[in-house]
């Protein structure tokens, strides 16, 4: 695939809160300590929907304000591709609560956030966006197939587009099917254009390879605990700004990623 450039990025996890606040422990500077996470406010949202949106919105959103902040283009113009293993699974659970009781009362609140593209249509009202958005899962590799879809249309567009990859903790009971150990959230504003780079990167499919992993102990949990998280070792690359290859597990075959600072 042709090179793109990764023009800002957004984050937020335990010990991770922000792209600029996390570059020493994403360098390998600092190590990295799981500190409680700020509440995430997704400010561009009118209040009258703020105090509706659950916290999986308010993360998605929150680290797609923080990238667009960092851009010279009005977030309204950019495409959006979002990216959820299991979207939001404290509605779902809600729903399947209430459907358990007598007359089976659904929050009709409840019912419209329940599908996937939820955020999307959230971003949609913070920012006036009137651009195509595609919200996909991919169970443990939905960030490594939000990734090659976004660059994919970034690439036959010739259009930057922002990627948003997130997921929280399910409440119980579905974590004893379902777990994942830490809300982990990034947005990526890939560019074609090499004019604006953070980091350059090329993509390429190929063989199943072992993804990579990460020498600090608490950042390969958050990695292995997350499928949003999969994408810390590109995170890493991209802070250290040196040349390196990173591989992505993208449902049995591998997406490398060079890096070309």
């Amino acid at each position: 695939m042709n090179p793109l450039a990764v023009e800002a990025v957004g984050l937020m996890a335990p010990g991770l809160a922000g792209w600029t606040t996390s570059q020493a422990v994403l360098t390998g500077q600092r190590p990295y300590v799981a500190e409680p996470m700020p509440a995430a406010m997704a400010t561009l949202l009118p209040a009258n929907e703020r105090r509706r949106v659950t916290a999986t919105i308010k993360l998605a959103l929150q680290v797609a304000q923080e990238a667009m902040a960092q851009a010279d283009i009005d977030a309204g113009a950019v495409r959006t591709v979002f990216a959820s293993s299991g979207g939001d699974s404290e509605i779902l659970d809600k729903i399947c609560v209430a459907l358990t009781q007598p007359d089976r009362p659904v929050s009709p609140t409840h019912f419209h956030q329940s599908v996937h593209n939820t955020p999307a249509g959230y971003w949609a009202i913070a920012t006036g966006c009137m651009q195509p958005s595609l919200s996909l899962p991919a169970y443990d590799d939905s960030f490594a197939a939000g990734l090659r879809e976004a660059a994919a249309l970034a690439w036959a567009d010739q259009t930057r587009v922002l990627l948003v990859a997130y997921d929280l903790p399910p409440p119980f009971p579905l974590v004893e099917r379902r777990m994942i150990v830490a809300p982990f959230a990034v947005a990526l504003l890939l560019n074609p254009a090499q004019d604006y780079r953070l980091a350059p990167l090329r993509l390429e499919s190929g063989a199943n390879q072992p993804a990579n992993r990460l020498d600090d102990a608490g950042l390969e949990q958050l990695r292995a605990g997350n499928p949003a998280a999969r994408g810390l070792p590109l995170l890493c690359a991209i802070a250290r700004r040196k040349a390196g290859r990173v591989v992505l597990s993208d449902g049995g075959v591998s997406l490398s990623v060079e890096i070309e600072p």
